[in-house]
C-alpha cells in the first residue's frame, strides 16, 4: 500500500515539475494538457487522478513556486533578530526572486491572469500580509492603529516593484528593482 501511495506522490510531483517547466517556457495559455501529458509521459487518467483540470494543475505549480519563494525568504532572515532588518531582508529576497524565470512567469505574469487579480491578491495577502504585520508590530515604529494600512502599502509596493522587474525580464531590471526597493525600505523603516 505504501508503494502505491509513494508512486502516486511521485507521479503528482513529476506532473507539477513538468507543468512548471512548460508554463515557464510557454506561459499558461500556450500550454495544453496534451503538451503536459506528452512531456510527462503519463496517461490522461493519471493526470486527472491528481488534477481535475489545467487550472488545478496550475494552482499546484503556483503553490510550489510560493513555497520556494517562502523558503528563500526564510533563508534571508535566518539569524536576524531585529524585526526591521528581517522585514527588509525578506522583501529584498522577494525582489531578487523575480530574476528566476519560473517565479517571473508563473507567479507574476500568469497567476494574476489565470486566477484573476482579486484572487491573486487574496492568495498573496494570505501568505504574506500577516508576516509583514507581525514584523511591523514587533518593530514598534509604526503606531498600532496604522500597522494594517502600512502592511498593505508595503506589500503593494514590493509587489509593484516585482511586477515591473518581471515585465522587462532583464537581469539589470532585477538589480535596479532591488536597489529601488532597498531605498524605499530604508526610507520607510530607517536604516
Amino acid at each position: 500500500m505504501n508503494k502505491k501511495i509513494d508512486r502516486g506522490q511521485a507521479t503528482r510531483e513529476h506532473l507539477v515539475a513538468v507543468a512548471s517547466d512548460l508554463f515557464t517556457e510557454h506561459g499558461y495559455d500556450a500550454t495544453s494538457i496534451e503538451a503536459v501529458l506528452r512531456a510527462a509521459d503519463v496517461s490522461r487518467g493519471a493526470l486527472y487522478h491528481h488534477f481535475p483540470g489545467k487550472d488545478a494543475l496550475f494552482t499546484a505549480v503556483l503553490d510550489a513556486v510560493y513555497e520556494r519563494v517562502e523558503a528563500e525568504s526564510a533563508r534571508a532572515v535566518e539569524g536576524l533578530t531585529e524585526p526591521a532588518a528581517a522585514l527588509r531582508a525578506a522583501c529584498l529576497a522577494w525582489i531578487r526572486s523575480t530574476a528566476d524565470p519560473v517565479v517571473r512567469q508563473v507567479l507574476l505574469v500568469d497567476a494574476p491572469a489565470v486566477l484573476g487579480w482579486q484572487r491573486w491578491r487574496q492568495l498573496d495577502e494570505r501568505r504574506t500580509l500577516g508576516k509583514i504585520k507581525a514584523a511591523l508590530r514587533r518593530d514598534g515604529r509604526i503606531p498600532a492603529a496604522r500597522v494594517d494600512l502600512f502592511a498593505h502599502v508595503l506589500l503593494a509596493g514590493m509587489n509593484e516593484v516585482a511586477l515591473l522587474a518581471a515585465r522587462t525580464g532583464e537581469p539589470t531590471s532585477t538589480a535596479e528593482a532591488e536597489a529601488a526597493a532597498a531605498d524605499l525600505l530604508d526610507r520607510l523603516l530607517g536604516r
